[in-house]
């Protein structure tokens, strides 16, 4: 299980990485300058737990898979982040976006945690 966090947690750095400097695109910054936290790491690394749903979800097809990752996604993503914000540590602030809870998920991103929990799965 440690190997398969440490597996999630840079996967899901390197995913964090590459979105955000993606996301400099948008703002016509050509540097591409991804970012992430330290805290992204145990978060990240957390969706190791998921595998314990591959065996019970393996005979549903993809889409309806990445729909119960991205949920679990968004509860571990709401928990964690609630108690960073508590102790004012939270590497992430979704007050911008209309479709944001509590400034701390955001539900546009769906697809995003659908896909990515479909590659943990496969770690």
């Amino acid at each position: 299980m440690l190997k398969k966090f440490f597996k999630c947690g840079l996967a899901g750095w390197c995913m964090e990485i590459i979105f955000t400097a993606l996301d400099s695109l948008r703002r016509r910054d050509m540097r591409l300058m991804g970012r992430t936290s330290l805290w992204m790491f145990p978060i990240y690394g957390s969706a190791c737990f998921l595998t314990i749903l591959r065996h019970p979800l393996k005979k549903f097809p993809a889409f309806i898979r990445g729909c119960v990752y991205a949920v679990c996604i968004y509860i571990g993503e709401y928990l964690t982040g609630r108690f960073l914000d508590k102790h004012h540590i939270c590497p992430w602030n979704y007050e911008r976006s209309r479709w944001q809870i509590k400034r701390i998920i955001r539900l546009d991103y769906f697809p995003n945690w659908l896909l990515a929990g479909l590659l943990f799965e496969k770690l």
